[in-house]
């Protein structure tokens, strides 16, 4: 009996294959996207895209589009070809407006740039393209079932973009040995910058701290001529991270650094 089983299996799959190649290779647009169709509806999504290539040129600007253009951005997905599955998303959503998959497309098209999207460390834009997306996708179904979802996800990128611009002002810091000058000022234009950008940031603590770190070391190890202005941007930074955190962790830290600070101030006025 198995024997048997195992023969009928054969055929079905060789049956099945050679249909799918015929199909492929000598079919006519129809029985394309009829196999294709059916190859989609049994999840075989990688062979059913290859038919989907073959029959788009045939189908485009037909009502079968519609459909078509889903499954591609669905079978991309379902393959964990997220890039691609974020533009065909897209495109369907811009596409059609009207259609009843409109929000589901937005949806996905945001979420699929977020599974695409690399560690915080590396290249930013797919968590860029996925950032504008969701919020796009907030702003145009604030009704949506899916608002909680998107704006936890939104909230997930938003964090990763921040670590990536906070490390990258970080490592000018730390590496400020080699070339004090200019990576002492490159460390507080990106502290700034992050600032700025990402108002109420998870990082703004720590970043007022190390942008007073780096204004602090800067004016001490700069010639008497520049001094004096560095002083007094190093002694603002150090009021703004008082301002904003006045039992900031790094209090005791931070209140030496003034001192020295205001000594070399009063070392100025001597000279």
């Amino acid at each position: 009996m198995k024997k048997i089983l195992v023969f009928v299996f054969a055929v079905v799959l060789f049956t099945s294959c050679s249909e799918y190649q015929k199909a492929l290779n000598k079919g006519t647009p129809e029985q394309q996207y009829a196999m294709a169709t059916k190859l989609y509806e049994a999840k075989k999504y990688s062979k059913a895209l290859n038919l989907f290539e073959k029959i788009t040129a045939a189908y485009r600007g037909k009502p079968q589009m519609e459909r078509i253009q889903y499954m591609i951005a669905q079978s991309n997905f379902n393959t964990k070809n997220y890039d691609l599955a974020g533009y065909y998303f897209n495109r369907f959503a811009q596409n059609y407006p009207k259609s009843s998959k409109n929000e589901e497309a937005a949806f996905l098209s945001a979420y699929s740039y977020k599974l695409a999207s690399p560690a915080f460390s590396l290249d930013p834009t797919d968590t860029k393209k996925a950032l504008e997306a969701f919020q796009a996708f907030i702003d145009k179904y604030p009704d949506s079932k899916r608002l909680p979802e998107a704006n936890k996800h939104y909230k997930e990128l938003r964090y990763k973009l921040q670590k990536k611009a906070f490390e990258i002002a970080k490592v000018y810091y730390t590496t400020a040995e080699y070339d004090p000058a200019r990576n002492y000022r490159a460390a507080i234009v990106a502290f700034d910058n992050l600032l700025e950008e990402y108002l109420g940031s998870e990082f703004k603590e720590e970043a007022l701290y190390y942008r007073l770190k780096a204004a602090h070391d800067l004016a001490l190890k700069s010639t008497n001529r520049r001094k004096e202005a560095r002083i007094k941007d190093a002694i603002k930074a150090y009021e703004k991270l008082k301002r904003n955190f006045p039992k900031t962790k790094y209090l005791e830290e931070s209140n030496k650094m003034l001192a020295n600070l205001e000594k070399e101030q009063k070392e100025l006025l001597k000279s």
